[in-house]
């Protein structure tokens, strides 16, 4: 009896054993899959970078599917802009300028452009005699050609005269230049600092085509010819800097650069602050780091609305100066979130990216009907404000799913969006904020395009 109750005995503590190490097991398990999952998903985003469509657009928008989703998360359909009332809005712009057309090509040339005029001669016709033909019209034919490189030499030579009776020698002064003591011309200066910041050509290859040209130069005068432009440029600067923060809404960002060296074989990363004005123009600021005090010495005490991402940078400028400054931010950085969510939650980013989507849609209305001011916050007041509303609820619901991993590509999206409301709600009381910062990243192109050509 007592062999058979110490069995007994045995026999429950293994099982016990056994299921506090069954437990163990599905606890690491369970953070096995999740390290799993994060990397799965990582690995998909970067499959994407690399080979994948990069564009954000979506182009199902419209599809029964995402209507259906936005029927049943009660949001109305979004406008189209083949339905409803048309209204017509009159406006000024500039004439295109088609003063040519050539062949069949559609090539469309402006009067800026030099056109060198080839008369061909057909050795038939002129054998003819002048008084047995006569000249109906002509027939003409435009090719599109290239010049072997687009440098000149401009010589300048100034009479040295000597007066007789006082044998004093006169002669015209210099001609006038940008640069004390150099040969380069301000168009030359120009065009150095626009092929290299606008065309993303670099000074080393700017060096070879002049070389090619059959100019000898060193390409540290060339550098230093660039540095010297770049210098007189800081009052055009200063004074755009000074006329975009009169603006009532800023757009800012940040993005990396390599300038300068740091040690052997390595380079210093510095950063841009570019900050875009309410008159479509932006200045970029540099700064060897992305430290927060960098936007209070750009911004200063600027008085309005600034539009940014997430970076909480921003949030803590604006923060220390409520009074002044409102705080806006950018509804694509919020949808991203989503779209690295759409692997690993396929049905929720769906329904998210539809609520954008439509919130979207109606900002195109916005455009096509040429909506502004109190026009314009009233559209948004009618359709846009529900569905921000719908999303919040939306978001509350997913956060109470218990299913719901905290490091998951969802849940990070979702603690981004809500931790962000207030400044993503503040388009919908102010028409001349912009529902997204993709202005301003569109004016940002010039800089990645540029980064490995400039290295």
């Amino acid at each position: 009896m007592f062999n058979a109750t110490g069995s007994l005995k045995l026999s429950a503590m293994r099982i016990t054993e056994l299921e506090q190490e069954n437990a163990r097991l599905a606890a690491a398990l369970a953070v096995l899959q999740s390290q799993y999952d994060a990397l799965k998903h990582e690995l998909g985003w970067f499959k994407r970078q690399l080979f994948g469509q990069k564009s954000e657009k979506r182009l199902d928008i419209d599809s029964d599917a995402q209507l259906n989703l936005l029927a049943g998360l009660g949001v109305s359909k979004p406008p189209s802009l083949d339905d409803g009332p048309r209204q017509t809005v009159t406006y000024e712009r500039r004439a295109k300028v088609r003063d040519a057309a050539v062949t069949d090509s559609g090539l469309r040339f402006g009067p800026d452009v030099p056109v060198e005029t080839i008369e061909v001669r057909d050795p038939e016709v002129e054998a003819i005699p002048e008084a047995e033909r006569e000249v109906i019209g002509e027939k003409v034919t435009y090719r599109l050609a290239q010049q072997p490189g687009s440098y000149v030499v401009l010589k300048y030579v100034r009479p040295v005269v000597k007066r007789r009776d006082t044998g004093t020698i006169l002669t015209a002064p210099a001609p006038a230049n940008v640069l004390e003591r150099s040969v380069a011309d301000v168009s030359l200066l120009a065009g150095m600092l626009v092929d290299k910041f606008a065309y993303h050509l670099p000074v080393y290859r700017q060096h070879q085509r002049l070389r090619d040209a059959g100019v000898e130069l060193s390409r540290s005068t060339l550098l230093s010819w660039a540095g010297r432009a770049i210098d007189l440029l800081e009052p055009i600067v200063d004074a755009q800097s000074a006329h975009v923060l009169t603006g009532r809404v800023l757009a800012m960002d940040e993005t990396s650069i390599k300038a300068g060296r740091e040690g052997k074989g390595k380079m210093r990363t510095g950063w841009l602050w570019p900050v875009y004005g309410e008159d479509d123009e932006v200045v970029f600021h540099y700064a060897p780091s992305r430290a927060h005090r960098h936007v209070h010495a750009f911004l200063g005490q600027y008085r309005g609305t600034l539009l940014t991402d997430g970076y909480e940078a921003y949030a803590a400028y604006a923060g220390q100066r409520p009074a002044e400054v409102t705080h806006a931010l950018c509804w694509s950085h919020t949808r991203r979130g989503f779209e690295r969510a759409n692997d690993s939650e396929p049905e929720a980013a769906a329904e998210a990216l539809a609520m954008i989507g439509a919130m979207y849609a109606h900002e195109e209305q916005i455009r096509a009907d040429g909506l502004a001011g109190d026009d314009k916050r009233a559209y948004r007041q009618t359709h846009a404000r529900p569905i921000v509303e719908t999303f919040w609820r939306w978001c509350d619901a997913q956060c109470h799913r218990p299913v719901l991993l905290p490091k998951s590509p969802l849940a990070k999206a979702l603690s981004y969006a809500r931790e962000r409301r207030s400044g993503l709600e503040v388009f919908l009381d102010a028409p001349e904020v912009a529902i997204d910062t993709n202005h301003l990243e569109r004016a940002l192109r010039p800089i990645p395009m540029g980064k490995r050509n400039w290295l």
